[in-house]
Protein backbone atom coordinates (compact mmCIF):
# COMPACT_ATOMS: atom_id res chain seq x y z
CA UNK A 1 0.00 0.00 0.00
CA UNK A 2 1.30 3.48 -1.68
CA UNK A 3 1.94 5.90 1.61
CA UNK A 4 -0.28 8.37 -0.06
CA UNK A 5 -3.47 6.19 -0.04
CA UNK A 6 -2.61 5.25 3.44
CA UNK A 7 -2.52 9.14 4.44
CA UNK A 8 -6.04 9.64 2.63
CA UNK A 9 -7.53 6.83 4.30
CA UNK A 10 -6.20 8.52 7.65
CA UNK A 11 -7.71 11.71 6.55
CA UNK A 12 -11.40 10.19 6.08
CA UNK A 13 -11.04 8.36 9.41
CA UNK A 14 -9.63 10.69 11.57
CA UNK A 15 -9.78 14.15 10.20
CA UNK A 16 -12.57 16.52 9.55
CA UNK A 17 -12.60 20.37 8.35
CA UNK A 18 -14.68 22.76 9.55
CA UNK A 19 -15.17 26.52 9.90
CA UNK A 20 -12.38 28.30 11.85
CA UNK A 21 -11.11 25.20 13.82
CA UNK A 22 -9.70 23.02 10.73
CA UNK A 23 -9.90 19.68 12.33
CA UNK A 24 -11.71 17.29 14.54
CA UNK A 25 -11.57 13.74 15.37
CA UNK A 26 -13.75 10.49 14.86
CA UNK A 27 -13.32 8.38 17.92
CA UNK A 28 -15.15 5.14 16.16
CA UNK A 29 -12.07 2.96 17.36
CA UNK A 30 -12.14 4.67 21.22
CA UNK A 31 -10.48 1.56 23.05
CA UNK A 32 -12.46 3.03 26.09
CA UNK A 33 -15.97 2.50 24.51
CA UNK A 34 -17.44 -0.61 25.14
CA UNK A 35 -15.74 -4.17 24.07
CA UNK A 36 -17.98 -7.09 21.97
CA UNK A 37 -15.74 -9.96 22.75
CA UNK A 38 -15.72 -12.84 20.06
CA UNK A 39 -18.56 -15.52 19.85
CA UNK A 40 -18.36 -18.19 22.52
CA UNK A 41 -17.20 -21.96 21.12
CA UNK A 42 -19.34 -24.73 21.48
CA UNK A 43 -22.72 -24.93 22.74
CA UNK A 44 -24.07 -20.69 22.58
CA UNK A 45 -21.68 -20.17 19.87
CA UNK A 46 -24.03 -17.62 17.99
CA UNK A 47 -24.83 -15.82 21.15
CA UNK A 48 -22.49 -12.65 21.62
CA UNK A 49 -21.19 -11.20 24.67
CA UNK A 50 -20.77 -7.67 25.72
CA UNK A 51 -18.39 -6.34 28.55
CA UNK A 52 -18.79 -3.41 29.99
CA UNK A 53 -16.78 -1.34 32.63
CA UNK A 54 -18.33 -0.72 36.34
CA UNK A 55 -18.53 2.53 37.26
CA UNK A 56 -15.22 3.57 39.62
CA UNK A 57 -16.45 3.78 43.28
CA UNK A 58 -13.77 6.40 45.69
CA UNK A 59 -13.39 4.41 48.78
CA UNK A 60 -13.56 5.41 52.21
CA UNK A 61 -9.76 5.22 53.36
CA UNK A 62 -7.06 6.91 50.70
CA UNK A 63 -3.71 7.98 51.13
CA UNK A 64 -3.06 11.44 52.61
CA UNK A 65 -1.41 12.54 49.08
CA UNK A 66 -4.60 11.93 47.29
CA UNK A 67 -6.75 13.75 49.79
CA UNK A 68 -4.62 16.58 49.53
CA UNK A 69 -4.77 16.85 45.92
CA UNK A 70 -8.71 16.19 46.08
CA UNK A 71 -8.91 19.08 47.80
CA UNK A 72 -7.88 21.13 44.77
CA UNK A 73 -5.00 22.50 46.69
CA UNK A 74 -2.10 20.70 44.44
CA UNK A 75 -1.25 18.08 42.40
CA UNK A 76 -0.43 14.69 44.73
CA UNK A 77 3.55 14.84 43.63
CA UNK A 78 3.53 18.87 44.94
CA UNK A 79 1.05 16.78 48.24
CA UNK A 80 3.85 14.51 49.07
CA UNK A 81 6.24 17.70 49.48
CA UNK A 82 3.81 19.14 51.77
CA UNK A 83 3.60 15.78 53.78
CA UNK A 84 7.28 15.73 54.00
CA UNK A 85 8.10 19.07 54.78
CA UNK A 86 5.69 18.56 57.84
CA UNK A 87 3.19 21.00 57.34
CA UNK A 88 0.36 18.62 57.00
CA UNK A 89 -1.52 17.41 60.33
CA UNK A 90 -4.35 14.66 60.53
CA UNK A 91 -6.64 14.90 63.73
CA UNK A 92 -4.24 17.61 64.79
CA UNK A 93 -0.64 15.24 64.72
CA UNK A 94 1.25 16.09 62.14
CA UNK A 95 2.39 13.38 59.66
CA UNK A 96 5.14 13.33 57.54
CA UNK A 97 5.40 9.51 56.08
CA UNK A 98 4.85 9.23 52.80
CA UNK A 99 2.17 6.58 51.75
CA UNK A 100 0.17 7.48 54.80
CA UNK A 101 -3.44 6.87 54.65
CA UNK A 102 -6.65 8.87 56.01
CA UNK A 103 -10.29 8.30 56.32
CA UNK A 104 -12.28 10.74 54.38
CA UNK A 105 -13.66 11.54 58.22
CA UNK A 106 -10.49 12.52 59.47
CA UNK A 107 -9.42 16.19 60.08
CA UNK A 108 -6.75 17.34 57.60
CA UNK A 109 -4.73 20.53 58.01
CA UNK A 110 -2.39 22.67 55.98
CA UNK A 111 -0.18 25.12 58.30
CA UNK A 112 -3.33 24.84 60.29
CA UNK A 113 -5.78 25.38 57.79
CA UNK A 114 -8.66 23.10 57.49
CA UNK A 115 -8.83 21.07 54.12
CA UNK A 116 -12.00 19.78 52.61
CA UNK A 117 -12.81 18.08 49.70
CA UNK A 118 -14.49 20.44 46.96
CA UNK A 119 -16.92 20.40 45.21
CA UNK A 120 -16.04 19.47 41.82
CA UNK A 121 -15.22 21.59 39.16
CA UNK A 122 -14.74 21.52 35.36
CA UNK A 123 -13.73 24.10 32.78
CA UNK A 124 -12.63 24.16 29.33
CA UNK A 125 -10.09 27.27 28.15
CA UNK A 126 -9.53 28.37 24.87
CA UNK A 127 -5.79 29.41 25.58
CA UNK A 128 -4.62 32.42 23.46
CA UNK A 129 -0.72 32.84 22.92
CA UNK A 130 1.42 34.62 25.65
CA UNK A 131 0.30 32.70 28.44
CA UNK A 132 2.15 30.84 31.08
CA UNK A 133 0.46 27.00 31.78
CA UNK A 134 0.99 27.58 35.52
CA UNK A 135 -0.33 28.24 39.09
CA UNK A 136 1.75 30.72 39.23
CA UNK A 137 5.10 31.83 37.76
CA UNK A 138 7.43 34.26 39.52
CA UNK A 139 9.26 36.26 37.23
CA UNK A 140 5.06 37.94 36.86
CA UNK A 141 4.43 37.06 33.51
CA UNK A 142 1.07 36.25 31.84
CA UNK A 143 -0.77 33.05 33.10
CA UNK A 144 -4.08 31.16 32.02
CA UNK A 145 -5.31 31.42 35.64
CA UNK A 146 -5.18 35.19 34.57
CA UNK A 147 -8.24 34.38 32.36
CA UNK A 148 -10.39 31.87 34.98
CA UNK A 149 -10.89 34.21 37.90
CA UNK A 150 -13.97 34.60 37.48
CA UNK A 151 -15.41 30.63 37.52
CA UNK A 152 -16.30 31.06 40.92
CA UNK A 153 -14.81 27.20 41.53
CA UNK A 154 -12.18 26.75 44.51
CA UNK A 155 -8.39 25.70 43.67
CA UNK A 156 -8.50 24.98 39.89
CA UNK A 157 -5.57 24.10 38.52
CA UNK A 158 -4.74 22.93 34.65
CA UNK A 159 -4.25 19.76 33.30
CA UNK A 160 -0.97 19.29 31.32
CA UNK A 161 0.34 22.05 30.03
CA UNK A 162 0.59 24.21 26.54
CA UNK A 163 3.77 26.11 25.75
CA UNK A 164 3.18 29.84 26.27
CA UNK A 165 2.61 30.45 22.22
CA UNK A 166 0.71 26.91 21.80
CA UNK A 167 -2.85 27.73 21.76
CA UNK A 168 -6.11 25.65 22.29
CA UNK A 169 -8.02 23.33 24.67
CA UNK A 170 -7.00 23.50 28.07
CA UNK A 171 -8.61 21.61 30.78
CA UNK A 172 -8.82 23.32 34.33
CA UNK A 173 -10.53 21.20 37.50
CA UNK A 174 -10.03 20.21 41.03
CA UNK A 175 -10.33 16.82 40.74
CA UNK A 176 -7.54 14.87 41.85
CA UNK A 177 -7.75 11.97 40.59
CA UNK A 178 -9.53 12.89 37.07
CA UNK A 179 -6.23 14.88 36.16
CA UNK A 180 -3.85 12.47 37.27
CA UNK A 181 -5.73 9.40 34.71
CA UNK A 182 -6.03 12.52 32.30
CA UNK A 183 -2.23 12.74 32.33
CA UNK A 184 -1.08 9.51 33.18
CA UNK A 185 1.23 7.55 30.06
CA UNK A 186 -1.03 4.56 30.42
CA UNK A 187 -4.38 6.00 29.44
CA UNK A 188 -2.95 7.33 25.78
CA UNK A 189 -4.78 10.32 26.47
CA UNK A 190 -5.43 11.66 22.37
CA UNK A 191 -4.54 15.18 21.15
CA UNK A 192 -5.32 16.46 17.90
CA UNK A 193 -3.33 19.55 16.69
CA UNK A 194 -3.84 22.20 13.53
CA UNK A 195 -0.11 23.38 13.03
CA UNK A 196 1.10 25.84 10.94
CA UNK A 197 4.55 25.69 8.89
CA UNK A 198 6.84 28.15 8.15
CA UNK A 199 6.92 26.32 4.23
CA UNK A 200 5.40 23.52 2.64
CA UNK A 201 5.65 20.37 3.74
CA UNK A 202 7.02 18.06 1.49
CA UNK A 203 5.16 14.40 0.84
CA UNK A 204 8.40 12.31 1.95
CA UNK A 205 8.70 14.32 5.06
CA UNK A 206 4.90 13.30 5.88
CA UNK A 207 5.55 10.54 5.59
CA UNK A 208 8.96 10.20 7.85
CA UNK A 209 6.82 11.45 10.50
CA UNK A 210 4.21 9.48 9.62
CA UNK A 211 6.69 5.86 10.32
CA UNK A 212 7.98 7.47 13.18
CA UNK A 213 11.37 10.07 13.56
CA UNK A 214 14.45 9.40 16.32
CA UNK A 215 14.65 12.11 18.27
CA UNK A 216 16.91 13.47 21.23
CA UNK A 217 14.89 11.70 23.87
CA UNK A 218 14.15 8.86 21.95
CA UNK A 219 11.62 7.11 19.48
CA UNK A 220 8.57 9.37 18.44
CA UNK A 221 5.60 7.99 16.32
CA UNK A 222 2.78 10.22 15.90
CA UNK A 223 -0.92 8.37 15.70
CA UNK A 224 -2.00 10.21 12.63
CA UNK A 225 -0.75 12.79 10.30
CA UNK A 226 -2.55 14.77 7.13
CA UNK A 227 -2.84 17.43 5.25
CA UNK A 228 -5.89 19.80 6.98
CA UNK A 229 -6.27 21.06 2.86
CA UNK A 230 -4.12 19.58 -0.07
CA UNK A 231 -3.84 22.80 -1.92
CA UNK A 232 -2.09 24.38 1.39
CA UNK A 233 0.41 22.47 2.43
CA UNK A 234 1.56 24.39 4.82
CA UNK A 235 -1.16 23.78 7.24
CA UNK A 236 -0.79 20.02 9.01
CA UNK A 237 -3.13 17.87 10.96
CA UNK A 238 -1.43 15.84 13.69
CA UNK A 239 -2.86 13.59 16.46
CA UNK A 240 -1.11 12.03 19.14
CA UNK A 241 -1.17 10.93 22.48
CA UNK A 242 2.45 11.31 23.65
CA UNK A 243 3.05 14.11 26.47
CA UNK A 244 6.44 14.66 26.58
CA UNK A 245 7.59 18.24 26.16
CA UNK A 246 7.36 20.11 22.91
CA UNK A 247 6.70 16.91 21.25
CA UNK A 248 4.97 18.40 17.85
CA UNK A 249 7.04 21.55 17.21
CA UNK A 250 10.24 19.39 17.69
CA UNK A 251 9.16 16.56 15.34
CA UNK A 252 8.58 19.22 13.02
CA UNK A 253 11.98 21.04 14.04
CA UNK A 254 14.23 17.47 13.12
CA UNK A 255 12.99 18.30 9.68
CA UNK A 256 13.72 21.82 9.31
CA UNK A 257 10.63 22.87 9.55
CA UNK A 258 9.45 25.80 12.23
CA UNK A 259 5.91 25.69 13.21
CA UNK A 260 4.45 29.38 13.14
CA UNK A 261 1.59 28.60 14.83
CA UNK A 262 0.02 25.52 16.91
CA UNK A 263 -3.50 24.75 17.70
CA UNK A 264 -4.84 22.22 19.75
CA UNK A 265 -8.05 21.54 19.13
CA UNK A 266 -9.48 18.44 20.60
CA UNK A 267 -8.09 17.09 24.39
CA UNK A 268 -9.73 13.81 25.47
CA UNK A 269 -12.23 14.04 23.35
CA UNK A 270 -13.16 17.95 24.47
CA UNK A 271 -13.20 20.64 21.72
CA UNK A 272 -13.40 24.66 21.67
CA UNK A 273 -16.09 25.05 18.73
CA UNK A 274 -18.02 28.02 19.63
CA UNK A 275 -15.35 29.16 22.72
CA UNK A 276 -13.27 32.54 21.73
CA UNK A 277 -9.28 32.71 22.24
CA UNK A 278 -9.17 33.99 26.29
CA UNK A 279 -12.63 32.33 26.48
CA UNK A 280 -14.02 29.26 29.23
CA UNK A 281 -16.64 27.38 30.06
CA UNK A 282 -18.43 24.76 32.05
CA UNK A 283 -18.05 21.21 30.81
CA UNK A 284 -21.69 19.90 30.20
CA UNK A 285 -22.44 16.78 31.67
CA UNK A 286 -22.11 15.14 28.53
CA UNK A 287 -18.56 15.81 28.42
CA UNK A 288 -17.92 15.29 31.77
CA UNK A 289 -19.23 12.23 31.03
CA UNK A 290 -17.75 10.89 28.38
CA UNK A 291 -14.25 12.11 29.93
CA UNK A 292 -14.43 10.51 33.29
CA UNK A 293 -15.03 7.31 30.08
CA UNK A 294 -11.90 7.95 28.46
CA UNK A 295 -10.07 8.38 32.11
CA UNK A 296 -11.32 4.84 33.20
CA UNK A 297 -13.94 6.08 35.57
CA UNK A 298 -17.10 4.95 34.26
Amino acid sequence: MCLKSKINRGEMQYFATYKDEKLMSSHKNDKNSKRKLRPRKGKGATQKVTQTRKAYVEPDELRLNKFIANCGVCSRREADELISSGRIKVNGKTVDTLGSKVQRSDKVSLDGQSLNISEKSYIILNKPKDHITTTNDPKGRKTVMDLIQDTGSDRLYPVGRLDRNTTGVLLFTNDGLLAQRLIHPKRRIKKIYAATLDKPLKNSDLGKIAEGLELEDGWMKVDQIAYVDPADQTKIGIEIHSGKNRIVRRLFEALDYDVVSLDRVIFAGLDKLKLGKGKWRKLTDKELKRLKSVAGMV
